[in-house]
């Protein structure tokens, strides 16, 4: 099992800046791929990037050129820097790992551990 714990969010204005963390513990030499994912109330959970260990980087087409995703050496901490931030960015975020991925994927269901999540509010 993986522990994950997100820090980072808060709230900002349309266009300003966040940096989201992801701290991971446990069995992390065997995660293969990891993701940054979303939920708005109301709403289902979205994939927002996902990072692999050959280099893979996937983004939905939602924040392409907004956010990046990266990670340090052995795999933690997991970072998404958020730029021109949006109020439709307004969600709970998620850090999530998966241990036997074949690629990266903004699908949620192959992610095997998740954190509890950190909000992150946009206001125009």
């Amino acid at each position: 099992q993986v522990h994950l714990v997100e820090s980072g969010g808060g709230s900002v204005q349309d266009g300003g800046s966040l940096r989201l963390s992801c701290a991971a513990s446990g069995d992390i030499g065997n995660v293969r791929c990891m993701g940054w994912f979303r939920q708005a109330p109301g709403k289902g959970r979205e994939g927002v990037a996902s990072i692999c260990d050959d280099g893979r980087i996937k983004y939905a087409r939602s924040v392409k050129g907004r956010f990046t995703i990266s990670q340090d050496n052995g795999k933690t901490p997991l970072y998404l820097q958020m730029t021109s931030l949006e109020a439709e960015d307004t969600a709970m975020y998620y850090c999530a790992a998966d241990r036997w991925a074949a690629a990266a994927s903004l699908d949620p269901t192959p992610y095997d551990s998740w954190g509890r999540g950190t909000q992150v509010t946009v206001s125009s």
